[in-house]
């Protein structure tokens, strides 16, 4: 049975088309994009002189890779592009946090790779802004990971109120 094809999402759900983002090869030239993403091995090696160029900057970074390295040229960078290559690595949630909560990132962090439709919420929550899911019925799988927790259990980057939060300042009637 073949694959489904991967789509891109944003935060709302919504398919993009016309991605201008292109990945590429860590000796292949940079000429000609508007758009281009880069390994953090190129970045790093090439910090000036990407950082120069007229096109928007993106850098991939694997699990291994942490946001660090980057901190000193957030502010230049257009978008992160963090890397799931199965399912069961969830280093990347930690990635999406760090690049929100601690270095005030606030372009685009799109998550690449093994992406599942349970996994959507948790990105969301983690500060993802885009995601490429396979998925059959991408509107529906969308909608499955808004509907399924009504409350969540610790503070994250979409800054939703804990449970304990709410106990403290319990909502109007109908607000829940």
């Amino acid at each position: 049975m073949a694959q489904p094809e991967m789509r891109l999402l944003d935060r709302h759900g919504r398919i993009v088309s016309g991605d201008e983002w292109v990945g590429l090869a860590d000796d292949a030239p940079t000429a000609g994009h508007m758009a281009v993403v880069v390994s953090l091995k190129r970045f790093l090696a090439e910090r000036d002189v990407l950082l120069s160029r007229d096109f928007r900057l993106g850098v991939r970074l694997d699990p291994n890779e942490g946001p660090e390295a980057l901190a000193p040229d957030l502010e230049r960078i257009s978008a992160i592009f963090v890397a799931f290559p199965v399912f069961r690595d969830g280093r990347g949630f930690s990635t999406a946090r760090i690049l929100r909560s601690r270095y005030r990132f606030s372009g685009e962090i799109r998550a690449v790779g093994d992406i599942a439709r349970d996994q959507l919420f948790f990105l969301l929550r983690a500060g993802f802004d885009a995601f490429e899911l396979r998925d059959r019925d991408h509107e529906a799988a969308f909608k499955w990971a808004q509907d399924s927790f009504s409350v969540v259990y610790q503070p994250a980057a979409d800054h939703a109120a804990p449970a304990f939060a709410r106990r403290a300042h319990p909502p109007s009637e109908g607000q829940f």
